[in-house]
């Protein structure tokens, strides 16, 4: 369906953890739409019944579709364009607000919304990432991957349930604004998920991540080639925001490593600002969590991969990295 539109039209996207006050926040927001304006509203439930829809006031002037079963973010972008597209072409929205299912990776929905297809009809805005307040204090809620994956694709964090927090949370939040610094813009803490609109009407930063094959495999193509990007593991990626370097490599979790030999790979890396990852190694999955203060490791639960992640200012020789990583696994020539 081709779209025609007058100008771009400014688009939020408003995501988080389940039961994080995203739909809250979402309803606040609607209530400052001017009485001239018409403003749109796509929400994507993961099951097949749909219940925030009825959440949403349907008063004249706001527009709300839902997009059920499923994850918009990361299934076939065929339903998630066809719905959108119709809401936009139905609505002439002045205004539109995205609320993907929980369960969902944001930062590929972004990818998805600012390919050349979308960039005439929508004006991405700042992505935002509502987070509970309240179950700061939870390690085992906050070490999710899916958590922490939706927190480094946020550039605007929505703090919500704030009238909740301990001193435990509130300690954890400081500690969290510290960690993620690489990554987020702006820290808002919503009281009962009041947010004033403006304080998210900020154009969306260029994403600079792009995924890549492992430097190694990179190393031995042909110089004249093109590096593709891809989505499959095994990959690694750099970034820069904010002045911040961050390399992180995704390995298939059937990898297993040395512990020991892992362990003293990480603690020789120099110049760096934080190093977390997840191992399956031959004492056990283990979980590294690195400042400069202290160096923490753990056993935890199985992961869904391998994973690395380094943030530092300063140049860094990854390549030599990536080997010494891949020359701690056991079997490495599966």
């Amino acid at each position: 369906m081709k779209l025609i539109a007058s100008r771009a039209v400014p688009t939020h996207i408003i995501s988080g953890f389940l039961g994080a006050g995203k739909t809250t926040l979402l309803q606040h927001l609607l209530s400052q739409k001017p009485e001239n304006e018409v403003w749109a509203v796509l929400m994507n439930e993961f099951g097949q019944i749909g219940v925030d829809q009825q959440l949403i006031s349907q008063q004249q002037g706001y527009a709300v579709k839902e997009l059920l079963g499923g994850c918009l973010c990361c299934s076939s972008q065929l339903p998630m364009q066809i719905a959108l597209s119709r809401l936009l072409s139905e609505s002439k929205p002045d205004r539109l607000f995205i609320e993907p299912t929980g369960l969902g990776h944001p930062a590929q929905l972004l990818e998805q919304l600012t390919e050349p297809h979308w960039q005439k009809t929508l004006d991405m805005r700042a992505l935002v990432i509502v987070v509970d307040g309240s179950r700061l204090h939870d390690q085992a809620w906050v070490e999710q991957n899916l958590y922490t994956d939706q927190l480094k694709a946020a550039q605007i964090v929505v703090i919500s349930h704030i009238d909740c927090m301990s001193d435990e949370d509130r300690e954890a939040y400081l500690e969290l604004k510290q960690e993620y610094k690489a990554y987020v813009r702006h820290w808002i803490e919503a009281d009962h998920g009041i947010v004033n609109i403006q304080q998210l009407d900020m154009i969306q930063q260029p994403l600079q991540r792009k995924i890549q094959p492992l430097l190694k495999q990179q190393s031995m193509q042909a110089n004249s080639e093109d590096v593709p990007a891809i989505k499959q593991l095994p990959y690694h990626y750099v970034e820069t925001s904010q002045g911040y370097t961050v390399a992180g490599w995704k390995l298939p979790k059937r990898w297993q490593f040395k512990f020991y030999d892992l362990l003293d790979l990480l603690c020789a890396q120099q110049d760096w600002v934080r190093i977390k990852g997840i191992f399956n190694t031959d004492q056990g999955w283990k979980s590294f969590n690195f400042n400069p203060q202290q160096f923490n490791y753990k056993s935890v639960e199985e992961s869904i991969d391998n994973r690395v992640e380094i943030i530092c200012q300063s140049n860094q020789d990854w390549l030599l990295f990536e080997t010494e990583l891949l020359a701690c696994r056991l079997n490495e020539a599966e």
